[in-house]
């Protein structure tokens, strides 16, 4: 994985842009040592490590204003930063950028029960908003694994999603606007407390925009009223194959579970040492079933699913009793990755997207590489709509092992393209699969994303070295969008 060379003449100028970073953020808000650099030296993708020139820390939006201002009049790189929790290398500082991190960004603006809304700066964190709301009822539905961590506009940056998107979808379906400073330093607002808007999609384009078109300060999302009734199932399997037999089985007779999470032998052992949950040990694969609605609905779907995993070969059923259980049953899911990182020095945990029934056929293959490569894997992952989550185990301390793990993961994400499916699913592109991306699309289509963000960006100052493999000028592009270097969409809300 190879990175921008970094830009001497940036580097040079270090003093001069720190002190410009100051006369806009002042005190402890600009980080400019070493030791205390190393802070934000990596992302959740810890393979990969570096110092950024400075760190930058706004409390406002008229500061996050000023300093892309600043960095446009002066050509130096930003690369933002949320909660620094994402596992595709998005927020991977560079070293002649400024990591512009909004961890201070951290307040809850407004809740709107009446409109089913909350309005909340960038670096709330997921959960922090269900937990504002959920004294009157109320949740924000995607749940990522690190949401008690991650920030809800790294969350919109990498259209994060949960074990409960397969019902309530993922976060682009339950964002209603966001504020976002581009380049210019222009703040700009798409869309609102209102479920659509005209004109171009521009809060599409930002969500899942990896931080390449602007900095998000503010989110507008929806949240929901808490079900009636969630009650889950842990349901055993002989086989891989019989599981995901199910899982189509499933969705095949129109039952569309609140959550439908899979998890292989190795996961299940590696959880369940580290979380005791209660999950049987005897068993090859695991699904966590959770119905939600009316208690009446919820026992009438129980009775469904429960004989559609015994008539594809289920060993092991069992039905949680209370909330309290239900949870249990949930917070070995939600610490599997953790609960892996006790089993092997290191890991890569990969993101792809397959179409369900191809579930098995796509384990078994990562069972082929798994030999051919040496490497374990457990699989924990979003079998309802097929989002895969293999966790490669290696050892970094053994020369060529991360070389070897990287191969191995992007086999399976080749693979995952090969059976109709995408590179990712909701970690984001990032450096991880950015190098991959000639596998699901033609040049003809990079191109064309480029010119995208040639209008919000024309000199690739936010985020470089992301996503595309390789970043074209956009004089070389074709005819821009770009008007004197505003953003060309005149009806949109300015600042």
């Amino acid at each position: 994985m190879k990175m921008p060379k970094p830009d001497a003449g940036v580097i040079a100028r270090r003093a001069e842009i720190i002190k410009a970073m100051q006369a806009i953020v002042s005190g402890e808000g600009v980080i400019t040592e070493d030791e205390e650099l190393r802070a934000y030296d990596h992302d959740g993708l810890m393979a990969y490590k570096g110092l950024p020139l400075v760190v930058v820390l706004p409390e406002t939006t008229e500061q996050v204003s000023a300093i892309l201002e600043y960095c446009a009049g002066n050509e130096v790189k930003i690369v933002p930063r949320g909660a620094g929790t994402g596992l595709s290398g998005g927020a991977l500082p560079l070293a002649d950028a400024i990591t512009l991190g909004l961890g201070k960004f951290n307040k809850i603006l407004e809740i709107d029960f009446d409109n089913r809304t909350v309005v909340a700066q960038s670096g709330v964190t997921n959960l922090g908003l269900t937990q504002a709301v959920e004294d009157e009822g109320f949740y924000y539905a995607p749940d990522p694994s690190s949401q008690i961590a991650c920030s809800i506009g790294g969350n919109i940056a990498e259209n994060s999603g949960g074990v409960h998107s397969l019902k309530y979808g993922l976060t682009t379906n339950n964002v209603l606007g966001i504020e976002m400073v581009l380049m210019s330093g222009e703040i700009v607002r798409f869309g609102g407390k209102y479920l659509d808007s005209g004109g171009y999609d521009l809060l599409g384009v930002a969500t899942g925009s990896e931080g390449l078109l602007g900095v998000i300060t503010e989110v507008t999302v929806r949240i929901l009223r808490k079900p009636e009734t969630a009650r889950a199932l842990l349901i055993g399997f002989p086989t891989n194959e019989t599981a995901a037999d199910c899982v189509a089985a499933i969705i095949g007779a129109g039952i569309i579970p609140g959550g439908m999470e899979m998890m292989d032998k190795p996961a299940i052992h590696a959880t369940e040492d580290f979380v005791h949950a209660g999950y049987p040990l005897d068993v090859q694969a695991l699904l966590i079933v959770e119905l939600d609605g009316p208690e009446v609905e919820v026992d009438h779907l129980i009775e469904r699913v429960d004989a559609i995993a015994r008539q594809t070969g289920a060993t092991y059923l069992r039905i949680s009793q209370s909330e309290e259980e239900r949870e249990v049953f949930w917070s070995g899911r939600k610490n599997a990755f953790p609960a892996v990182g006790r089993i092997s020095p290191d890991y890569l945990c990969m993101d792809g997207t397959i179409p369900r029934h191809k579930l098995a056929e796509v384990l078994n293959r990562i069972e082929e590489l798994s030999r051919q490569y040496g490497l374990r894997v457990a699989n924990v992952f979003h079998a309802g709509d097929g989002n895969l989550h293999p966790l490669i185990l290696f050892d970094a301390n053994e020369p060529g092992e991360l070389k070897k793990a990287e191969n191995f993961g992007a086999d399976i994400l080749r693979y995952c393209v090969e059976v109709g499916g995408v590179l990712t699913g909701e970690h984001g592109v990032g450096i991880e699969k950015r190098d991959l991306m000639g596998v699901m699309f033609t040049e003809d289509d990079l191109k064309h994303q480029q010119r995208l963000k040639c209008a919000f960006d024309p000199a690739h100052l936010l985020n470089p070295g992301k996503v595309y493999p390789t970043l074209h000028r956009c004089a070389e592009l074709g005819r821009m969008f770009v008007h004197e270097g505003k953003l060309p969409f005149p009806d949109i809300p300015r600042f």
